[in-house]
């Protein structure tokens, strides 16, 4: 799959952004807080309906302005999509694929796949178990729509319980409720967890080869999936846990708990590897993350390389670029030295300044 234009319209700090992009290397160079990381952001938010760094809608609009506007034209084995989404301060996005609306946004995941990688992405690591469960969440909303139906009814679920653990001190009759809601949140519950372990251990084949490679062999990784609850035993949990849940007013078991472990020669890396260990790893991960993509929906995913690069080193560098080659990928950078240098590919070159981006020729 191909991105072939990009427009923007109030979006972050560009009033008007009209891209026509490579099926190959697409790089954007420029000084630090020109909007490098706003191009790639947007095509990540109308590709999954969410920015990659959590924003909320309206902080993604361009000040001064009610709305924002992304439209983007992605090509596929199955033809061209022409993708539009409205951002609005006051009311939920608008999206229409070819000119189509959708009435919820689910409908949109599916149809273009994209990996994003980015420095914070060197951290999931050492990082808190959020971002591990943040990963294994957005990659499988975008390969499975049954896994986010799960997944949306298990979070909805969850924070009605929570509301209904804070009001029951005032509102003792809510208690009547609370089986019911033991019973849905374990019953999805089951099913994120199943589908997060089966994801686990799918990645944890993929990766383990990839990070031989990278480490000379030396290092032999293991994924594991770390549930806070088997999924059996999910529901009997809830209602062992029910006295602990009211008095600390929030649900305490589940997979809204669960982690994702990383072993390096039987040494778990979260507590005790070394910084470089942990790099090596999330590379490796995101490596993975590509290959399985490719695997399940029998296309390249488009990837979105935001300023990685230069928190890598060279060998890893070379790895990386060595394996994206067949790969839409769009770079962002300070500048282009080292392409040339290390006489990587460059299919197309944009400086970035200000909000305004001019191309340039490879050199």
């Amino acid at each position: 799959m191909v991105i072939e234009t990009l427009k923007l319209e109030n979006f972050r700090n560009y009033e008007a952004l009209d891209l026509s992009l490579d099926a190959g290397t697409n790089i954007f160079f420029g000084d630090n807080a020109q909007g490098k990381t706003n191009i790639l952001e947007s095509v990540y938010l109308c590709g999954t309906t969410k920015s990659h760094k959590g924003a909320r809608d309206r902080d993604m609009i361009r000040f001064d302005r009610e709305e924002a506007h992304i439209c983007m034209e992605l090509r596929k084995h199955a033809g061209l999509y022409k993708i539009d989404m409205h951002l609005r301060k006051s009311k939920a996005k608008g999206i229409a694929i070819n000119g189509v609306p959708i009435r919820r946004a689910a409908e949109l995941l599916g149809i273009g796949n994209f990996v994003f990688f980015s420095p914070e992405d060197l951290g999931i690591i050492k990082n808190g178990p959020g971002q591990r469960r943040r990963f294994m969440d957005l990659e499988l909303c975008q390969l499975s729509k049954v896994y986010l139906s799960h997944l949306s009814n298990y979070n909805k679920i969850l924070n009605q319980r929570n509301r209904l653990l804070k009001d029951a001190a005032w509102h003792p009759e809510y208690m009547d409720t609370l089986d019911i809601w033991d019973a849905q949140m374990a019953r999805y519950g089951r099913q994120v967890i199943e589908e997060r372990e089966a994801f686990v251990e799918r990645l944890g084949e993929i990766i383990r080869p990839v990070h031989e490679k990278l480490t000379g062999s030396r290092e032999r990784i293991c994924l594991r999936y770390e549930s806070d609850t088997p999924g059996p035993e999910l529901e009997e949990r809830i209602r062992r846990m029910r006295e602990r849940d009211l008095r600390m007013k929030t649900t305490q078991c589940g997979p809204h708990r669960d982690d994702l472990a990383f072993l390096v020669n039987d040494v778990d890396i979260r507590k005790f590897g070394s910084q470089g260990q942990q790099r090596t790893a999330a590379l490796s991960l995101k490596l993975a993350e590509i290959e399985l993509v490719k695997q399940e929906i029998r296309d390249n995913p488009v990837l979105l390389l935001d300023d990685v690069l230069s928190e890598l080193d060279r060998n890893r560098q070379h790895y990386l670029l060595d394996s994206i080659k067949e790969i839409q990928t769009l770079i962002t950078c300070t500048g282009i030295d080292d392409f040339v240098k290390n006489q990587f590919e460059i299919n197309r070159v944009f400086r970035v300044v200000n909000g305004t981006v001019s191309e340039k020729l490879p050199q």
